[in-house]
């Protein structure tokens, strides 16, 4: 795993991006204190703007929201909440002793 940022370098509800072995990712802080990593990349805009995304819930659900046409990306699997059919990769990431550590790309379910 790589150290990307401390904690409180991402502000709650918010997101930032990282260059993570050649692959842009976006690291995002929730309310309730999880951090969450996923490919910066956003398919529908297909540009790297995800980690300036707005970051909620829909019921028990994370997302975050592309600034760039709003399509909701669940944070835990990377799964576009407005189209089955699109996904983004996640990544495994861990905070220890208030680092942020992003690893491998996560295998889709």
């Amino acid at each position: 795993m790589i150290a990307v940022c401390r904690l409180d370098q991402i502000e709650v509800e918010g997101g930032v991006a990282a260059l993570v072995d050649g692959a842009a990712v976006a690291i995002f802080r929730t309310h309730d204190g999880n951090v969450y990593a996923m490919s910066n990349y956003d398919p529908c805009a297909q540009a790297s703007v995800l980690a300036r995304g707005i970051v909620g819930t829909r019921g028990d659900v994370p997302y975050v929201a592309s600034p760039m046409h709003k399509q909701a990306f669940d944070l835990r699997t990377g799964q576009c909440l407005d189209d089955a059919a699109i996904r983004v990769p996640t990544y495994d990431v861990r905070v220890d002793d208030g680092l942020v550590l992003v690893g491998a790309r996560q295998e889709s379910p």
